[in-house]
C-alpha cells in the first residue's frame, strides 16, 4: 500500500474510531507513556547535539538520512497513532528528495518508525561522546518500546 493510501486509511480510522480508542484504558495509558518517552528522547537528542547536527547536515551540508522512501516503513496504525497524538499528516510531499514526513522544520511526526528513532549515522557515532550516546540510546530505547507496545495494542483493538 502506498503512503498516501495508508494516510487515507489512517484518517478514516481516526474519524470513525478515535473516541473509542482514546476511551480504552490500556490504549489511553500507553498514549500517555509514548508521549512522555518521545519527549524524553527528543530532549536527549537536543542535549547530545544530535538534533542540531542533523539540522546542520540537512540544511547546510545538503545531506539527510530522511530520504524519499523511508515513509514506506510506516504502517496505517503508526499513522493513526500520530493523528491521535495531534500530528497533521501532509497532503503531499514537501521535498522530492525527502521522506514524506520531513518538512522544513524537521520530522512532523510524534510517533516515528523504529529505524527513524534508532538511526545514528557513522559520523555522529564517531563525534559524540560515549556518555551522550549511552544517554541517547537509553531514551530512544524506551521510546521504541513504547511505540512497539502501543502499535500492537492498537492493531489488536482494531481487529475486534
Amino acid at each position: 500500500m502506498k503512503i498516501t493510501e495508508k494516510i487515507r486509511t489512517a484518517r478514516e480510522l481516526y474519524l470513525n474510531r478515535n473516541a473509542e480508542l482514546r476511551s480504552d484504558p490500556l490504549i489511553s495509558s500507553q498514549l500517555c507513556e509514548l508521549s512522555a518517552r518521545t519527549e524524553a528522547s527528543r530532549r536527549a537528542s537536543l542535549e547530545s547535539g544530535v538534533a542540531e547536527a542533523c539540522r546542520r547536515c540537512d540544511e547546510i551540508e545538503g545531506g539527510s538520512c530522511c530520504g524519499a522512501g523511508i515513509e514506506e516503513r510506516y504502517t496505517t496504525e503508526l499513522l493513526l497513532i500520530n493523528l491521535i497524538l495531534g500530528a497533521e499528516l501532509p497532503e503531499a510531499r514537501y521535498s522530492v528528495e525527502g521522506c514524506y514526513f520531513l518538512h522544513s522544520r524537521g520530522c512532523i511526526l510524534f510517533a516515528r518508525d523504529i529505524l527513524c528513532i534508532n538511526y545514528l549515522c557513522s559520523r555522529l557515532q564517531r563525534e559524540l561522546r560515549h556518555g551522550d550516546i549511552l544517554s541517547l540510546q537509553d531514551a530512544t530505547g524506551k521510546e521504541m518500546e513504547a511505540v512497539f507496545v502501543l502499535h500492537n495494542s492498537i492493531r489488536n483493538f482494531l481487529k475486534k
